[in-house]
């Protein structure tokens, strides 16, 4: 059944749940409760491609992050809930979405410089290049560092090489040697954005700081290219899934400031009225 939505531009934060729930955005998901426990086990044991570049506090046990996921994304809380599929609270969604488009608003007010990623292009990136051409469109600078940079990785078939690529709009994501956008929970990339964006800048006179152009106020983005964002200090907003911790975990360290809960898999199109919403939110509508 296609959704209904009034005739304000975006729809209401009550249409805008409902379709949330409608769609597995949110409420009962698809994302499998055993999968999210694995991600969590993985995270608590430190491994680099859990933790998103974060260099979390060595205090998360399995438990504080199943805390963090009941509180700030709404999993289910039962320790017991082994297998099955879990939950996202669409309530902590639809704030964090409203937190979001604040600081987007705050950026657009500003004309701040801006950096956007995803490492789910297949499925977000619309949602990004509707971001980056309406900050365009209000005076931000959004950045593109490192276009081209490459790296290997290490795949069940081999070594394989991605590259940053950016949409027209300037949303970074992975390409691949097949010419096609990959799905990465890597920090590498941000990190290499961020690094040239430092070897591009020169000094203020007199001062050791970067020129205060070269350098990112806020960073739209997920995964690993939010979590090395954050990590470096940028203000950070981004979206992650019910298995995605270390994002969740670093807003509550304080070092991401809004994290989104949301099924990162759902077809694309779906996300159109999440959207609206944000971009009204921001005044960007």
């Amino acid at each position: 059944m296609a959704a209904v939505f009034s005739d304000s531009g975006g729809p209401t934060r009550d249409e805008l749940r409902a379709h949330l729930v409608r769609t597995m955005i949110a409420g009962d998901v698809a994302t499998p409760r055993q999968n999210n426990l694995l991600h969590f086990r993985r995270m608590a044991a430190r491994n680099p491609y859990y933790l998103f570049g974060l260099d979390l506090k060595p205090t998360w046990t399995e438990q504080e992050i199943l805390r963090v996921m009941v509180e700030r994304c709404g999993v289910d809380p039962n320790p017991l809930h082994l297998y099955g599929d879990d939950t996202i609270d669409p309530e902590l969604t639809l704030d964090a979405l409203e937190a979001m488009g604040d600081r987007i608003g705050l950026a657009a007010e500003r004309r701040e410089r801006v950096v956007l990623a995803t490492g789910h292009p297949a499925t977000l990136t619309p949602i990004y290049r509707a971001v980056a051409r309406a900050l365009a469109g209000r005076g931000c600078q959004i950045l593109t560092p490192a276009a081209g940079w490459t790296y290997e990785i290490d795949t069940s078939y081999g070594t394989e090489t991605r590259r940053i690529v950016y949409a027209p709009e300037g949303v970074a994501m992975l390409e691949g040697d097949d010419g096609r956008t990959h799905h990465t929970h890597d920090a590498a990339p941000m990190e290499a954005m961020l690094a040239d964006l430092v070897a591009a800048s020169t000094p203020a006179e007199g001062s050791p700081e970067l020129e205060r152009g070269s350098w990112p106020d806020l960073a739209i983005a997920d995964h690993g290219w939010a979590g090395a964002a954050g990590q470096a200090g940028i203000d950070t907003v981004g979206f992650a899934d019910c298995n995605d911790p270390a994002l969740f975990a670093g807003a509550d360290e304080g070092k991401i400031d809004v994290v989104v809960p949301l099924d990162d898999g759902i077809s694309p199109h779906h996300y159109g009225p999440l959207t609206n919403f944000l971009l009204n939110r921001a005044g960007l509508a």
